[in-house]
């Protein structure tokens, strides 16, 4: 047996017609009204994971569908929601925002789970040695994962004491190597690291002292001839350049 709904009846031909869509149509509509009676944002649900796209996946929380962005899938990086989502598949969520003029639920699922950068800066004190995956390179370092969902990075100049050309000459994608913390910033969720600090320091990278250039002897002054003074005369008898009898034989 199954429910319908009667939608047309037609006394003279004593006919009926019914609809089980119609039906459905209007428990939903039914259920979608209770819902957005009593959901609040923060709230948890259970759902289904409906729809797959490039940058998110719908999930049916009941009555209704919501929207779960890549971002807020999980707190590693991931390139795909088909790399930890199925459709099908059961998952546990996390009202976001909720916009009830236009029917819209975010969602978020790594919010369920513990933030790795809540604990960085004491997991990850400075100077500390920690193993981690080199997941990317660029021209000007590479970045480190610690563990899922947190990244630290390496600087070109912290890989080696000598001139590094590449980073490729040093590190390769998916291998694994100690790192020593260098700076941890949980606020901007950034973690330095280095490579070069694990090995000693060569000679020829330690910078030479400079020896500080000896100060030139100064020049003794001449004494003042206190006679000389400028001047047209004065009442002491001195003309221009002094005494005229300064100058007598």
């Amino acid at each position: 047996k199954i429910s319908v709904q009667i939608t047309e009846v037609n006394a003279k031909k004593r006919n009926l017609v019914v609809s089980r869509r119609a039906l459905l149509e209007a428990e939903r509509s039914e259920g979608e009204g209770e819902f957005w009676s009593t959901v609040e944002v923060g709230q948890d649900f259970k759902g289904v994971v409906k729809t797959l796209k490039d940058y998110g996946a719908f999930v049916n929380i009941g009555s209704v569908d919501g929207f779960l962005h890549i971002g807020e899938i999980s707190w590693s990086r991931i390139n795909h929601p088909k790399d930890v989502l199925a459709e099908g598949q059961e998952v546990d969520v996390k009202v976001l925002k909720l916009d009830n003029d236009k029917k819209r639920i975010s969602l978020g699922m790594k919010q369920l789970a513990q933030n790795p950068w809540s604990s960085a800066g004491e997991q990850y004190a400075q100077g500390r040695t920690v193993p981690g995956k080199v997941t990317r390179l660029t021209e000007f370092g590479a970045f480190i994962e610690l563990e899922p969902g947190l990244e630290g990075m390496v600087h070109i100049s912290e890989l080696a004491w000598r001139r590094v050309g590449s980073v490729g000459e040093i590190l390769k994608v998916g291998e694994t190597r100690d790192f020593q913390v260098v700076e941890v910033d949980t606020k901007r969720k950034r973690v330095s690291l280095s490579l070069k600090a694990l090995e000693k320091r060569p000679e020829s990278a330690k910078p030479e002292r400079e020896e500080e250039p000896e100060a030139a002897p100064s020049e003794p002054r001449r004494p003042r001839n206190t006679n000389l003074r400028g001047g047209t005369g004065s009442s002491s008898g001195r003309g221009m350049f002094g005494n005229p009898s300064d100058f007598t034989g």
